[in-house]
């Protein structure tokens, strides 16, 4: 018999495989049951996969269970395993077409043993019957008009409109795993990468909403006139950071089609769309501006924080000795004086920083950062908003957030942060805390972005050697440079800790 299998089931059956090579290694043998359910939720996106998640099963829980505790003796073929899915397939959706969610439930009707052992784990069989019958395909012209909401398409326009549906939902899947690939294999950032993740689910979701038998059996791709015509410039990418931006644009296309021609199944399916197609901007923005700020501060790792009043040598002269030193970024930071002698002095700033080759940022006030021609501005949790920030600033400033725990880190990231400070890990001189994120926070945080970070708070000589031990490479420091009777020397002791001198 010939199957009309999904893509999906191929890869679940060339995982099963590779998992019943990983338990018998030296030997070939077809998988047993608990590596054909390892293949089917290896995809986290896939259909298996969102199913027990709606189901409230803990997925990881479950699959680390069956690769390290479970073995089943019977051994499942291909063939046998899609024949029971095939009859599963009629009788509950109405179609042939085999897709992994299907061969899911046969493989659990069919093996009593895993199906009560997967049970304990939250697995119920009768839930998952219920999910699969509900996308079970009706005539068109058996469907009544929802009255006051939409017109139901006749059966050649249902055709035509999956058509379209499963053109963009599948380029939106594809320009998602490609983004994917870039943040985690290029940018190497946990955050970004989370976010494409839960972009992937969410799509999936949403596409839950649809009869997917219809999705896939309207598909005609041998007679689809776009698959002969193309441009050069499509076959022309020249770096990852251009086939991630390309990736981007095609992603929200895509959506917004899928949206459009949505609306003619139904006003849900529409909006949920619609919702991914917002948080796809949000992904963009972070993305690029983040590529962009890597390749931006690549080489600044001394970064120094000087109020007028603390420098024992004059501020002008504690910049030149600082960057001398080996400093790369100095931030004003003025809490108390009135709001033009603190203009003034970012004017001098400026003069001063421009002479010393770094870069100038003023702390908490954009405003005054504009006036003052500043590279950009430090924002602090209860200040402004980045977004703010940068509508006063425009588009090329460096603006940084302070964060002082993950969630802080995530929404600066996705808020399209330029840098993070990451603390405070010490008590400071120059400003009081409550409590601290400590080392613990800065190992943190480097593991969930590698967007450019700042370790700040009592960071002195005496104690740069724990913060660099907890895997930071770039500091923020105020008072061993300010206090400091020969800045320069300071400074280029610190960037021979951080290796940079």
């Amino acid at each position: 018999m010939v199957y009309d299998i999904s893509p999906g089931v191929e890869r679940a059956y060339q995982s099963a495989l590779a998992w019943a090579s990983r338990r018998s290694p030296g030997t070939v043998r077809s998988p047993d049951s608990s590596d054909w359910l390892l293949g089917l939720l290896e995809e986290d996106e896939g259909r298996p996969y969102a199913l027990l998640q709606r189901l409230r099963v803990d997925v990881p829980k479950l699959c680390h269970f069956l690769e390290s505790e479970l073995t089943c003796e019977v051994t499942r073929t291909p063939s046998e395993l899609y024949t029971q899915a095939r009859g599963y397939s009629l009788q509950l959706r109405g179609e042939p077409t085999l897709t992994t969610d299907i061969v899911m439930f046969a493989l659990l009707v069919s093996d009593g043993t895993l199906a009560e052992q997967c049970a304990t784990y939250g697995v119920d069989l009768a839930r998952i019957e219920r999910e699969l019958r509900s996308e079970m395909i009706v005539a068109p012209e058996s469907i009544q008009q929802p009255p006051g909401e939409f017109v139901v398409p006749q059966p050649t326009e249902l055709v035509d409109t999956a058509r379209v549906l499963d053109a963009n939902l599948n380029r939106a899947r594809e320009s998602l795993r490609v983004i994917d690939d870039y943040t985690r294999f290029v940018l190497n950032d946990a955050t970004l990468t989370e976010k494409c993740k839960s972009l992937r689910h969410q799509l999936a979701e949403a596409t839950q909403r649809l009869p997917y038998g219809l999705l896939i059996t309207s598909r005609d791709t041998a007679s689809d006139v776009g698959t002969t015509i193309g441009t050069r410039s499509e076959y022309i990418r020249r770096t990852p950071h251009q086939v991630a931006e390309v990736n981007c644009k095609r992603l929200q296309e895509s959506l917004r089609s899928a949206e459009e021609y949505g609306k003619i199944e139904g006003p849900e399916f529409a909006r949920e769309i619609e919702r991914i197609r917002y948080e796809a901007y949000v992904l963009e923005r972070a993305i690029l501006i983040g590529a962009k700020s890597r390749e931006r501060l690549p080489n600044d790792y001394l970064y120094v924080l000087l109020t007028g009043s603390q420098c024992v040598s004059g501020l002008d002269w504690t910049i030149a000795e600082a960057a001398a030193g080996g400093a790369t970024i100095v931030q004003l930071r003025e809490k108390t004086l009135p709001d033009r002698e603190l203009l003034e002095r970012a004017k001098q700033v400026r003069k001063w920083t421009r002479k010393a080759n770094v870069t100038f940022i003023v702390n908490d006030r954009p405003d005054i950062a504009r006036l003052s021609d500043a590279d950009g501005v430090h924002l602090g949790q209860d200040d402004l908003s980045v977004q703010d920030a940068r509508r006063i600033l425009g588009p090329d400033a460096i603006i940084g957030m302070s964060t002082h725990n993950v969630t802080q880190v995530h929404q600066a990231v996705l808020d399209g942060a330029n840098y993070i400070g990451i603390g405070p890990t010490f008590a400071s001189k120059t400003k009081a805390f409550s409590e601290f994120a400590g080392l613990d926070f800065i190992r943190r945080a480097l593991a969930e972005t590698s967007l450019p970070a700042f370790a700040l708070g009592g960071i002195a000589l005496e104690n740069v050697g724990e913060v660099i031990a907890a895997g930071a490479a770039r500091i923020a420091v105020s008072s061993a440079i300010a206090e400091a009777a020969e800045p320069q020397i300071i400074a280029r002791q610190f960037c021979e800790r951080l290796n940079r001198r």
